[in-house]
């Protein structure tokens, strides 16, 4: 008999762990992080998306960082430097 594993992709955070802080009203003067997950245009994209916050919602300044490569995590001192300097931060996927 031929067994499968079924795993979770819940996690193991919970509510009492994990808490996301409420995001802003505005993005005026507000700084916004992408994390780069290396897919194909992915830099193209978020280029694209910085351009227009900047100009229709008045973003101060737009940082994105570099994951190794899409499989993996970002690594603690990436996470670490867009919770420290952006306001608010996207992590996406382009292909």
């Amino acid at each position: 008999m031929t067994q499968i594993r079924v795993l979770s992709p819940v996690g193991l955070a919970s509510a009492d762990t994990l808490r996301v802080p409420p995001l802003p009203g505005s993005l005026a003067g507000r700084t916004i992080g992408f994390i780069d997950n290396r897919k194909a245009n992915f830099d193209l994209l978020a280029d694209e998306i910085g351009a227009i916050l900047s100009t229709e919602d008045g973003v101060k300044a737009v940082i994105r960082r570099r994951k190794a490569n899409a499989a993996t995590p970002a690594a603690p001192e990436i996470l670490a430097g867009l919770a420290k300097d952006c306001d608010v931060v996207f992590a996406g996927s382009a292909d």
